[in-house]
């Protein structure tokens, strides 16, 4: 019997999937047990957290287990992300799992070419030290400025004048867009209270 290319492969077909079918029902393949592996995060302990890349607050599901990060994913739950993540905050697990993460703060001393490691206590009272030395040497208290005065004659005339200032022109912030409402309203807060007037914003730049 002269078989077409198209009879062949229906027919090749059709006894493949009868040979299957007829396999799978033998005894022998009901005795075969299939193994599926484990789930990585099995066993695990899940936290749920944000994201600490940029102001969104995306949610984020952490599982650890034996005080390591295993896993990291969107939350389905969280109201804004709803599970889905950036690119970056993808790559969250990167961040503790990283043999490149810096683990102290570095420091390099006035002069020196190399960067040493130092605590965290030391390079916040460090930090404290600076600026309040800055702020103690350029602290303004008045300022004077030229204004335009309303003379008795009707004319205006340029005179100087002092105005209470009380700021800093030595120290400036940059802020991060990292920080949430709350947060930025507290530095604001606590940037103004110093006597800063240059303060700017990464979302502005």
């Amino acid at each position: 019997m002269a078989l077409s290319r198209r009879d062949f492969l229906k027919f090749s077909g059709g006894t493949a999937v009868a040979g299957a079918v007829g396999a799978g029902m033998t005894p022998e393949a009901e005795s075969v047990q299939i193994k599926v592996p484990d789930a990585r995060i099995k066993g695990a302990a899940e936290t749920k957290t944000i994201c600490p890349y940029c102001a969104v607050g995306c949610g984020i599901i952490v599982h650890t287990k034996d005080g390591k990060v295993i896993n990291t994913e969107g939350d389905p739950e969280h109201p804004i992300n709803e599970g889905s993540l950036c690119a970056k905050g993808a790559s969250l697990y990167q961040i503790v799992n990283n043999d490149k993460r810096l683990l102290k703060p570095k420091y390099r001393a006035a002069g020196a070419s190399e960067w040493k490691d130092v605590e965290w206590d030391w390079a916040l009272d460090e930090i404290a030290k600076k600026i309040k030395d800055t702020r103690d040497r350029t602290f303004k208290l008045v300022s004077k400025s030229k204004v335009k005065e309303k003379q008795p004659d009707g004319t205006d005339q340029e005179v100087e004048k002092e105005f209470t200032v009380n700021r800093t022109d030595a120290i400036a912030h940059v802020g991060s867009a990292a920080l949430d409402n709350e947060e930025c309203y507290v530095l604001q807060k606590w940037l103004r209270s110093l006597g800063l007037v240059y303060i700017e914003h990464q979302a502005r730049i």
